[in-house]
Formats: C-alpha cells, sequence, structure tokens
C-alpha cells in the first residue's frame, strides 16, 4: 500500500500542477498511474518467492499440495507481470508526444478489463469484511467446496479461523484506520513528496564536476537518489506518528466516555463524597435480580438511568443520608477498613486518620458525622451567613445553609456535640445541668417552631464560638485545668442569658424559666465551680469526641493537602472516580465466580535484611537511608506508629521493631513480600464482603457501633501523648472481630494465592534465608500456597522431579504437603519464567486466574471490585465474550527518580491509554505481561498462558495474546480497577529492559504465531496489530537508518562536489529537506510517547498539570532519555533480526544508589551507542569541513542539530544518569578500572567483566550462531566504515597534495635531470671504477 501510493503520488506530482487532481485530467498522467499494477503485481511475486523460501522445508510427501500452491503462486504472479507490462507497453506504441488514437483508447479499456479480472479476488475479499459473519462462516466450516475455494489463498490450518469481529467493531476500526491513512497520505504528498519534484528536476539537469566517484555516467541520479531517500524512509515509517496522534486523541475521548478522571483532587471528592454510599450500595453490594431479568434490555436501560441519578445526584435517594440508613452504616464499615488500611501501610498518620475516618454515630448526633476534612471551614461559613442574614426568617436562614449539604451537617453536628460535651462535663445531680438542660431545650424549642431568629440575638454566635473554642481547647490539653474550666463555662452561661436572648430577661424571668439557680447566694460566686467532673482522662471515646469538635469549630482552610501523602490522594482520588463509573454488578461472594492468583517467583527478594538495609556505599548512603529520604512523610508515619506500639528510643527499632523495620523497607522495594501483601488484600476484602452479605440489618448497626467503640478504645491515642501503647493490627483487620465464623471457608473456596517459587525446595535444603521468609509469609496468609519442583535423588544416580504445592497448616503449626505431581524429566527445557507458570498452573482453581509479576502490588480498595470484574465474563464485547480481562496498571515506582519518573509516565500512558484503544475500537489488545485475569478452563484447553519454547517466545507474555486471538478469544480492557506495577528505576536496569523487549519482538517477528495473525487478520486489524507490536520496533529503527542516510547522503554530496554545483546554479534541494529535517527532529524528541503522555495526563490530572510535568520532564532531561533509549531498542531489535539469538536480561529492580563504573557503561552501550555515536559524530564533522552550505553556520545548525542531539544523547546519557556521574575522584577511578580492564588479556575462566578481550568474543557470539544471511548483511552493514576510511583517507591526500603541487613539479624536474646526467656519464665511461 505504501509503495504503491508512492509511486503514485511521485507521477502525480511530477506534473507539478498545484493540486493532484489538475494533474489527473492529463492523459499521459492517467495512463502513468496504471504501472501500478505492474509494481503491483511485482511485490506480489516476491511476496511468492519470499513464501517459498521461507516455508519449502513444510513441503513432504503428505503436504505436496503446499508445494504445488507455491510453484504455480510464483508463475502465476509472474505471468501477471508479464502481461502487465506487455499490455502497458502497448499502449504507448506510437503514442508519444502524439494525438491519442482510438487504437490506443482501446489498448488502455484491455488493460483495465484485465486489471478488473487481477483485483476480483480482493473485491471478494472486501464483501466479505462488509458482511464479516460469511466470511467466520466459511472458516469455521470442514466443509470441502470451501476448502477448494480457499485453497489458492491460504493454507489450511486449525488455528486463526473466524477471526473477523462484528459489524459494528469493524465500522469503527475502519474509520479510525481511513481517517490516519488519509492525513497520513495527504501530509505526505504535500509536504514530503511534492517539494521534493522541482530540486530533483533541478538537479538532474545540473552539470556537476564531480572530484571523484560518479555512479551513472553524466547523469546525476545517484545524487537524486541520496535526496530522496530519507524523505521516502521517513514516508514509510511516519505513519506511526500518525497512529500516535489519533490514538492519543481516540483513547481520550473513550476515557471520557468512560468518565475516567472526573474526580481528581480533594475538592472534586467533596462534591460527590455524599453519594459514595449509594454507589458502594449500587456497585460493590449484591442485588438480588430474578434470573430472567439479567441482561434484558429493560434491566439495562433501569440501570443507566440509575447510573446517571447517582453520577450528578439526582433525584431525593441521593439527596443525602442520614445515620439511620443501613446503607450509611455499610460504607462506614467499608470507608474506614480503606483508611485503617492506609494507616497500616504507614501513608497517613494518626491524625489524618481521625480527619479521613467516617465516626460512627455517637453523642446523639441526627446527621451523618462526615469525616473532618469534608466539614472543615464549613462551620465558619455558615456563621458568617447568619453574620449576613441577621434579619432574615428562620426558614430563609436554613435554606441558605441546607443548599451545602456538609454545612447542614456541620452546623447540625456541631450543635449536637456541644450540647452534649457541656452537658457531660458536668455533675448530673448539679442546678447547673438542670439550668443547661433548660437552655438547650428552649433553644430546641425556637428551632422547631422556626422562631431562633425572633428568640436569639443571631450577633451573640461569634462571641459563643469564641468561648467554646476556648473550652474545647482546656479540654484536649494533656493536664486540664479545672479553675479554666469554670471560668469558661462562667463566660459562656452570661453570654447566654444576657447577650444571647432579644427579650433581655431579668433574674426572676430567668429563674421562672429555670435559667438561673433558686438560691440568690449561688449568683454571688461562679455558678460552675462546685459542679465541673471531667471525665477520666483514659476515656478516648470521649476525648476523641472532643477532638473532632475542636477541628469542626476552629478549621479555617479548605483541607485541600489532606491527605498530605500524594499516593493515598491519588488512591482515594481513583477509588472514589471508579464508584461511578460503568461497572457489571457485583454477586454474593458465595456466588461469584472462583478464581486464583498465580505469581512466579525464583531467586528475587523477599524480605530486606537488616545488613542490606544499613550497608552503605562508596557515598555513605544506605537503602534505609535512601528510602527515608525519598519517603519521607511514610517513615515520620511509621515511627509514630512504632511509638505508638511501645518503643520509646528511636534506636529501638533495631531491636525489639526489626521485622516492621524489614516490612516497612520491603514494602517500598519490588520484593515478594509486597506483592504477597496485596494480592492477600483480595483474601481480606472478600471477607469482609462476605460478612455484609449475610449480616442483617441489626448486625450491620450494631457492628459499626461497636466496631467504632473498639477503635476509640484500642485504636489511636492523643497526638500530644506519645507514652501509648496501643496500636493497630497489622494481621487482621478489626473488623475481623465481627465475622460469625462462615467468612472464612467462603473465602478460602473462591479464592487462591499460588506463589511458583520454583526452587524453593532447594532453597529449604540450603537453609537459604529466602526459604524462611517465605516460610513465614505463609504463616502470615492462610491462603498463600507455594508451588516448587523438587528433585529425588534414587539409587542409580539417577533424579527424579515433581511438582510440589505445599501450604502452612494454623493448627499443626508446620509447612504441609497438598499435592505432589511426578514430572517427566527437569523442568526447565524452555525458557524459565513461563515453565515457572506452567507446572504450578495445575495447582490453581476457579474460573479465572491472574497472572501477577513478581514485582506487582494491589490495593484494598481495588480488591473490593474483584466480584465485578470477573463478572465481564457473562457479557458480550462484540460478538465474543471475553476469554482475557485487561486491568489497568498504576506504576508506583515514578517518584524513586528523575529516570524512574520518566519510565513510569511512558508505562502509564502505555498501561492506560494505549490499552484502552487498543481494546475499542481496534479489537487488537493482546497480553502484555500486566495484571490480566485469564479464562482459566478456555486456556488449559488451548495450550496454557504461557509459550516456553527458548529464545523465541523469550516474551512470553504477548503469545498468549497471540494464542488467544489465533483460537478465536476476545481481549477486553477495563479501567474502573487496577493493580500496582515497579519498573526499573535506573538507565543500566532500564536499558537491560529495553532491550529483552526489543530482542523479544525481533524474535516476535520471525515467529509463525505473528506469519498466521498477519495472514489472517483482515487488512485494518493487521495494521493494529502491526503498528503496535513489531511495528513500533520496527519504526524506531527506521528513525535511525533515516539519520545514516541523511547523514551519509550529505556526506556524498559535499564530497562529490554535487554541493558546489548546486550552489552555483542556485538551486533549492536544501529547501525540500525541511520536511525531513522537522519530522526527524520531532521523532527524537520522542514524540511517540510525549503526545500520549501528554493527553493521558491531562486526562486524569487536568491540562495545566500535564504541560507542568512535561514540562518539568523536559527540564530533566527527559528527551535525553528518550532519544538513547530509541537506540537501545534500535540496536537490539536489528541484531536479533539479523541473527537471532535473544536472551533474558536479569535488570535486578533494586534501588540505585551506587556510582556505575566507566568499563561497566561501556560493556553496556559500546555496541549499541558509543560506535555508532562517535561514527555520526565524525560524520558531521567531516561535512562541516567540506560542504559549501556548511559554511553558513545558520544552515549547518539548521540541517544538523537533530543529528548533533542524537550523538550527544548517545554519548552523554551514562553520564548525566549515573549518580556522581561527573564527581573527579570517581572519574579517576573509572579510568584507572578501564584501563586495567583494556589491558587484562585473561585465562580461559576470565569473565567479560574483567577482560576487554573476553568481552569481544562475548560480543561477537551471534555471529557464530547466525545464518548465511544475517552474516552478508553484518558484512554489507560494515563495509560503510571501510568505504568512509577510504574516502576520508583520499580526501586527506588531496588536500596534502594539492597545496605543494607546484613544489614538486619542480623537485621532479631537478630529479629527472640529474636522472638523465648520471646516465649519460655513465653511458660515456666518464664514470668508472
Amino acid at each position: 500500500m505504501l509503495f504503491l501510493f508512492l509511486q503514485a503520488a511521485i507521477i502525480v506530482a511530477w506534473e507539478e500542477r498545484e493540486y493532484p487532481w489538475q494533474a489527473l485530467s492529463i492523459r499521459n498522467c492517467r495512463v502513468k498511474i496504471l504501472t501500478l499494477f505492474i509494481t503491483w503485481s511485482a511485490m506480489r511475486f516476491l511476496q511468492a518467492l519470499l513464501d517459498a523460501g521461507m516455508q519449502y522445508s513444510r513441503v513432504s510427501r503428505e503436504t505436496l499440495g503446499l508445494g504445488i500452491r507455491m510453484v504455480l503462486k510464483v508463475v502465476v504472479s509472474a505471468s501477471w507481470i508479464v502481461i502487465f507490462a506487455v499490455c502497458y507497453a502497448r499502449i504507448w506504441q506510437n503514442n508519444h508526444g502524439r494525438r491519442w488514437t482510438a487504437e490506443a483508447d482501446r489498448r488502455v479499456r484491455l488493460f483495465l478489463q484485465i486489471a478488473f479480472v487481477y483485483v476480483l479476488p480482493e473485491l471478494l475479499a472486501l464483501a466479505l469484511f462488509v458482511i464479516p459473519w460469511i466470511r467466520n462462516f466459511i472458516e469455521q466450516r470442514n466443509w470441502k467446496i470451501f476448502d477448494l475455494l480457499f485453497w489458492w489463498f491460504q493454507s489450511k490450518s486449525f488455528v486463526g479461523r473466524g477471526l473477523r469481529e462484528g459489524l459494528l467493531d469493524n465500522v469503527k476500526y475502519t474509520l479510525f484506520w481511513v481517517l490516519v491513512l488519509a492525513t497520513k497520505f495527504a501530509f505526505s504528498y504535500f509536504l514530503q513528496i511534492k517539494p521534493m519534484v522541482r530540486p530533483s528536476k533541478l538537479m538532474l539537469n545540473i552539470r556537476v564536476e564531480y572530484e571523484w566517484h560518479e555512479f551513472f555516467g553524466e547523469s546525476n541520479r545517484f545524487a537524486v537518489g541520496l535526496l530522496w531517500l530519507p524523505v521516502v524512509l521517513i514516508y514509510l515509517m511516519d505513519i506511526q506518528i500518525w497512529y500516535s496522534i489519533y490514538s492519543s486523541f481516540v483513547g481520550a475521548g473513550v476515557g471520557l466516555l468512560q468518565h475516567l478522571g472526573e474526580i481528581r483532587n480533594i475538592q472534586q471528592l467533596k462534591l460527590r463524597f455524599q453519594f459514595f454510599a449509594s454507589a458502594i450500595q449500587f456497585n460493590l453490594m449484591p442485588e438480588e435480580q430474578l434470573l430472567n431479568a439479567r441482561g434484558t434490555f429493560r434491566s439495562k436501560f433501569n440501570d443507566a438511568i440509575h447510573r446517571l441519578k447517582l453520577r450528578y445526584g439526582l433525584g431525593r435517594p441521593f439527596k443525602k443520608l442520614e445515620s439511620n440508613q443501613v446503607e450509611a452504616h455499610k460504607f462506614a464499615l467499608i470507608w474506614n477498613e480503606i483508611i485503617t488500611i492506609f494507616r497500616e501501610e504507614d501513608i497517613i498518620s494518626d491524625r489524618e486518620v481521625e480527619l479521613l475516618e467516617l465516626p460512627p454515630n455517637s453523642w446523639n448526633v441526627r446527621v451523618v458525622r462526615w469525616p473532618c476534612f469534608l466539614l472543615c471551614n464549613e462551620l465558619l461559613l455558615a456563621l458568617s451567613q447568619a453574620k449576613e442574614l441577621v434579619d432574615a426568617p428562620d426558614k430563609w436562614l436554613w435554606y441558605k445553609i441546607c443548599k451545602n449539604e456538609y454545612r447542614r451537617c456541620a452546623v447540625i453536628e456541631a450543635y449536637d456535640s456541644i450540647k452534649h460535651m457541656m452537658l457531660a462535663i458536668l455533675n448530673v445531680q448539679s442546678e447547673e445541668h438542670s439550668i443547661l438542660t433548660y437552655l438547650f431545650q428552649e433553644i430546641d424549642h425556637s428551632v422547631e417552631i422556626e422562631k431562633f431568629t425572633k428568640t436569639f440575638k443571631i450577633t451573640a454566635l461569634p462571641l459563643l464560638h469564641m468561648k467554646l473554642i476556648k473550652l474545647v481547647d482546656i479540654l484536649t490539653k494533656p493536664k486540664k485545668d479545672v479553675n479554666q474550666v469554670v471560668n469558661t463555662l462562667q463566660a459562656l452561661y452570661e453570654i447566654a442569658v444576657r447577650d444571647f436572648f432579644k427579650d433581655g430577661r431579668n433574674i426572676e424571668q430567668l429563674r421562672e424559666d429555670g435559667l438561673a439557680p433558686r438560691d440568690p447566694a449561688a449568683m454571688a460566686g461562679l455558678l460552675f465551680e462546685n459542679a465541673i467532673k471531667l471525665p477520666d482522662s483514659n476515656d478516648d471515646k470521649f476525648y476523641r469526641q472532643v477532638r473532632r469538635l475542636h477541628t469542626i469549630l476552629t478549621s479555617r482552610d479548605s483541607m485541600q493537602s489532606i491527605p498530605v501523602n500524594l499516593e493515598a490522594r491519588r488512591r482515594i482520588a481513583f477509588f472514589s472516580n471508579s464508584l461511578f463509573m460503568n461497572m457489571p454488578h457485583a454477586p454474593q461472594v458465595e456466588k461469584m465466580m472462583a478464581f486464583s492468583v498465580l505469581t512466579p517467583y525464583y531467586n528475587e527478594e523477599v524480605l530486606y535484611s537488616r545488613d542490606q538495609l544499613r550497608t552503605e556505599n562508596e557515598d555513605g548512603i544506605s537503602i534505609l537511608y535512601y528510602l527515608q529520604t525519598i519517603y519521607d512523610d511514610e517513615w515520620k508515619n511509621f515511627m509514630e506508629r512504632m511509638r505508638r506500639e511501645g518503643i520509646v528510643k528511636d534506636d529501638e527499632i533495631w531491636t525489639t521493631k526489626m521485622r516492621d523495620l524489614r516490612y516497612w523497607a520491603s514494602y517500598r522495594g519490588q520484593t515478594l513480600s509486597r506483592t504477597v501483601r496485596g494480592m492477600m488484600y483480595y483474601y481480606r476484602a472478600l471477607k469482609m464482603l462476605a460478612f455484609l452479605d449475610s449480616a442483617s440489618e441489626m448486625d450491620i448497626r450494631e457492628g459499626a457501633r461497636e466496631l467504632g467503640s473498639m477503635r476509640r478504645d484500642g485504636g489511636l491515642d492523643s497526638f500530644n501523648s506519645e507514652s501509648s501503647s496501643r496500636s493497630l493490627s497489622r494481621a487482621s483487620s478489626s473488623l475481623g472481630l465481627l465475622f460469625k465464623g462462615h467468612e472464612q471457608g467462603t473465602c478460602l473456596m473462591k479464592y487462591t494465592y499460588v506463589v511458583a517459587c520454583q526452587i524453593y525446595g532447594a532453597q529449604k535444603a540450603k537453609k537459604d534465608p529466602h526459604a524462611e521468609e517465605i516460610l513465614y509469609l505463609m504463616k502470615q496468609h492462610e491462603a498463600l500456597r507455594v508451588a516448587y519442583v523438587d528433585e529425588v535423588s534414587t539409587r542409580r544416580d539417577e533424579k527424579e522431579y515433581f511438582s510440589v504445592l505445599v501450604k502452612y497448616d494454623q493448627k499443626l503449626e508446620k509447612e504441609v504437603e497438598i499435592y505432589r505431581v511426578k514430572l517427566p524429566g527437569p523442568l526447565k527445557l524452555g525458557e524459565g519464567k513461563p515453565e515457572n507458570q506452567n507446572h504450578a498452573l495445575i495447582f490453581t482453581r476457579g474460573d479465572a486466574v491472574q497472572t501477577i509479576d513478581m514485582n506487582q502490588d494491589n490495593y484494598f480498595e481495588e480488591a473490593l471490585k474483584i466480584r465485578n470484574l470477573l463478572e465481564e465474563y457473562r457479557h458480550n464485547y462484540g460478538i465474543r465474550k471475553p476469554t482475557i480481562l485487561g486491568v489497568r496498571e498504576h506504576i508506583f515506582t515514578g517518584s524513586v527518580s528523575s529516570l524512574a519518573w520518566f519510565m513510569s509516565a511512558q508505562e502509564t500512558s502505555f498501561v492506560t491509554l494505549g490499552q484502552r484503544v487498543l481494546a475499542n475500537p481496534l479489537k487488537i489488545r493482546m497480553h502484555y505481561g500486566h495484571p490480566d485475569v485469564f479464562d482459566r478452563f478456555w486456556f488449559l484447553t488451548r495450550g496454557g498462558i504461557s509459550k516456553a519454547s527458548r529464545v523465541i517466545n523469550i516474551s512470553e507474555d504477548i503469545f498468549a495474546g497471540f494464542n488467544c486471538t489465533l483460537r478465536g478469544g476476545n481481549v477486553t480492557h477495563h479501567e474502573y480497577i487496577q493493580v500496582g506495577k515497579g519498573r526499573d528505576v535506573g538507565l543500566n536496569q532500564i536499558s537491560m529492559f529495553e532491550a529483552k523487549v526489543a530482542s523479544g519482538n525481533g524474535e516476535q517477528v520471525l515467529s509463525r504465531d505473528v506469519y498466521r495473525l498477519g495472514h489472517r487478520l483482515d487488512f485494518f486489524r493487521m495494521l493494529s496489530f502491526f503498528y503496535t507490536t513489531v511495528g513500533f520496533f520496527f519504526n524506531t529503527m527506521m528513525v535511525i537508518l533515516t539519520v545514516y542516510a541523511f547523514l551519509w547522503g550529505r556526506l556524498y554530496l559535499a564530497l562529490s562536489g554535487v554541493e558546489n554545483s548546486a550552489l552555483a546554479s542556485n538551486s533549492d534541494n536544501n529547501r525540500a529537506l525541511g520536511a525531513i529535517l522537522n519530522q526527524q527532529f520531532i521523532i527524537q524528541l520522542g514524540l511517540f510517547t510525549a503526545l500520549p503522555m501528554i493527553v493521558e495526563n491531562s486526562l486524569e490530572h487536568g491540562f495545566l498539570q500535564a504541560v507542568w510535568d512535561f514540562s518539568t520532564m523536559q527540564l530533566q532531561l527527559s528527551s535525553v532519555f528518550y532519544t538513547f533509549s530509541m537506540g537501545t531498542r534500535t540496536h537490539y531489535f536489528g541484531r536479533t533480526v539479523l541473527h537471532g539469538g535473544a536472551k533474558y536480561r536479569a535488570t535486578g529492580r533494586g534501588f540505585v544508589v551506587q556510582h556505575k563504573s566507566f568499563a561497566e557503561n561501556y560493556r553496556l552501550y559500546a555496541r549499541s551507542h558509543f560506535i555508532k555515536a562517535i561514527e555520526l559524530g565524525l560524520i558531521l564533522t567531516v561535512y562541516a569541513s567540506h560542504s559549501p552550505v556548511a559554511k553558513a553556520t545558520f544552515v549547518y545548525i539548521a540541517l544538523t542539530i537533530s543529528s548533533w542531539f542524537l550523538v550527544l544523547s548517545w554519548l552523554m546519557a551514562p553520564f548525566v544518569f549515573n549518580p556522581s556521574g561527573f564527581d573527579w575522584l570517581k572519574t579517576v577511578y573509572d579510568f584507572d578500572e578501564f584501563m586495567n580492564w583494556i589491558w587484562y588479556r585473561g585465562g580461559v575462566f576470565s569473565k567479560a567483566e574483567q577482560s576487554w578481550e573476553k568481552w569481544w568474543y562475548e560480543e561477537q557470539d551471534h555471529l557464530r550462531t547466525t545464518g548465511l544471511w544475517g552474516k552478508l548483511l553484518e558484512i554489507i552493514l560494515d563495509l560503510r566504515f571501510f568505504f568512509s576510511s577510504m574516502v576520508l583517507y583520499s580526501n586527506w591526500v588531496l588536500q596534502l597534495i594539492v597545496p605543494v603541487l607546484p613544489f614538486t613539479c619542480c623537485l621532479g624536474s631537478i630529479f629527472r635531470g640529474i636522472w638523465s646526467l648520471s646516465g649519460n656519464l655513465i653511458c660515456s665511461g666518464q664514470i668508472c671504477c
């Protein structure tokens, strides 16, 4: 397609008309367009030859038909070339420069008739594409007639049949690609091809005085070809740019329709929080429905209306929730459990727990007691409204206050709390207690009859407010002064009886109303002097409510920064937003699909040891110090929790709380303990949901009250006191105390977590600390199972292999074996990770299995939605139900370093926006190693979830997607639930990861799966598949090839004298290269990743925040990093395609806290970056010294700035992103180490890290195993060094000889004269012995 359009565009543009349709009005141009059929048939011939060359080994006696078909295809395609060529030649016969004759018209019609016959199969394919169900019907039937019809087009195969999607999906992804292709072709014609035509014609007509070799006689066709080469290369790959642009905006549109990013901050959270209880009830709580009512149009319509009301707060059920509603209690249990887990994870402090939790009803408060961070400043705003509406009636004032739900609740809760608190601190038997009781009764009565403003002075409220704040301040202090309490109460009483009532009352009236003591002598002293009875200081229930009241009374800011921790804010915002997104209804836990989680583990870190945390590098930085620095607030929260649990001095953290410290650090790394904790949140969430499913209204109401009491009595103590030893339970939720007993059994039936610890048996035998840590994890988590391979030695010095599943029995208090399955041989025949998954897959249970890598995490609030996600299997997406449920990821390593942030931003756009577009509308999403959920039974009967062949399946994840698509599966993507994911954080780690992925894509190019998908998918899905998998890496390589083609071409033009002649004739060929340079520079700045990042960030965080983040990344040299990564992908992808030999590269996933030596960086980047950058730099330097165009500084900069940027990025990135990369002392050490490495010859057992020679041989290993074509192509590519050296040498010789040529000629004459004279003398015999 691209080549055919290029040919047509050049033909049309060569006529030099303003618009293409003007050129097409010329008869000659229209006839020249017919040469497309010759090119088309030639490409078919080339395809037939490639098919025959690649598949000849498949031909045997049983598959003789395949051989016949390949031969016939070659013969037929060659015949079409001859037919089209002959017919086209006859059209021009006797018509050059003359008027078109009737015979010529007849020959044109004949050519078109033949062309119609040629395209007839394509028209049939188009008809079947428009009606996809007919194509699926034909492919899925084993009828002989269908086999005969399709025998010519594709070989018979079991897989890859019936891959067509429904008509609606066809229309969506067809429109997408039609728009992309239309934009690309219009851009290419007007801004790439057309501007090159006039300079090309001028170049062909220039007479060039070649200073050295001339390739085509007196023609300049080679020079013109060099001008066109970078244009053609960019033309072939810039469709990747257009895909990136359109997919960004389409992904943003799909995200908007899914209601992503509607809640981004605390302010937006406040607007929706009052509807959370209804949203949780609607989405997360099971709803009893008749079986025949599910999935009907009526039920779907009702759900849509219900969800619309819920999202925008329409309808009375969602106006407000009062404290007597059951769903409010359910919501409180769930919300408080989330906040409790946040505190266990140390991402919020004790103070923030009190601000965020939803306390149960107490003190007879009549409204929902919203979290304090929602009620902040609301009471002060209500007082200001009352001050402004002094003369307004009660109804109007209350209407203005009630317009804000939180303000209404703040006013009522503050009044009820003040009333309860003031009565609680007085002796019930005292007269003062009865006086305050009568006062509050009068206030209540005036409010009830709507005469509050007529009875009381609104202007006195600020005075009462100030005194109440003073009273609460006294009560919240550790040491409470009773005299101050008495004085404050006395002041409050005097304001109430003297200034608060509108109708001034004398002492007699006050006594009559019960508002003054009966004994006149009591008025002489302080009224409350003998009535104070403060609650005990250990009554945390009372003082916790006092602190809450203090917050409501005094908060003057909007608390937009609560919680302080960015991760806590992000998780709250995402969970809140997801409650208003479209998701299936959740069934009861007993009726949900059972599922398992599977994690492959080899020998990574389980738990950081004491030595690992304390060991310092050469700069004095330890892992713990590094974590304390980047997680400063979380460390403070951790130490606050430890003090509450009993430590007095900080040094005790290394003794009594050592395991807590190790867990705290491990939960911030990419360790197995972090992954296990996250995955076991499923079990914890299911237990809570099972309790809520079966609990009655009374259980929930009483449980909420009891749980609130337990939290107050055994939870968080005063913030001003550090002596408390109370603690939050880490092992299990406090909600577990309310469970009835059946929840555990139900959850164990529905959920299993299997960790495939391949060498766990060997670790136990060696008493490896990792084995002890894994055993401890099994002790802590009852749903955790460990699968490993056990090697058992037999008597005959042989070994037997078993797959073993073990668990920890809580009753027996030891590890017990559940299953033992004998294997036919050793496990590791193929790649390690997929083999590890395959042997443990048999131990999973249920209908679904989620694949989780060892560097992933999970969150409790997201685990609550797993029931909804599994219900997706019951819904059709297109014409099929899903077989893989794609899940959104959050990259949690973005805060570790600038490189980690760059990698996180790139990955986030890929796993969100990129996957969203692939699933809808493109319908080509695969499995990319993310936390996808597989239909377990579907995959068990179709080869499993992992292909494990060595080398070819190094990227085993995506082959599961290939297998799923080829066998008629359906992959979807869902973003109302997310899972955490860690990425590499150092440049060397990232480069090894990029190398592994690029090599894996190179192997995919060579795989039969990609071949089958390319042949079986329709044209537009094939485009989607190519440009989102191997095509991305191929086009990345094309970018680098474009730079090479451009620079080598310009160097030839400069050295050969073409540029001198072009400038002398005033040619404008440099202007034609503007399109190349602009696009090339945009690509090198990282357009592939920049635009999706900006769009996705804008969608979820706002446009201004996205622009700020992108600008900050540029200042931190993200473009240098992305350009460097492009070189990594290009090198390893190209090497793998040429020579194969991809291999797994362990990245370590640890924290980068130490300097990498230059020798290590050289070993890693010499072949992929340094050598290429030096080569390009030399070309640019030579070009600058020889090109007449480069004499003008601005022109040279404009032509080469993007290439210089690439060179500098490839050379400097390993130093810029290396810790202490420019430290002088380390530079000296690096130089010494590098020289020792260079000159050390080593021996037989030396390693590449010790000897340059050994490293060099390892770098050439791929040439020993490559095929003949690989060796030939490697030689051809390396010949550029030979030619460049010859060119430079010849130019150097010329520059050396030309200036001294006259002197040389003179010396030559002298020497010739001397030689002649001596000869004459010899011949005459005058010189003799």
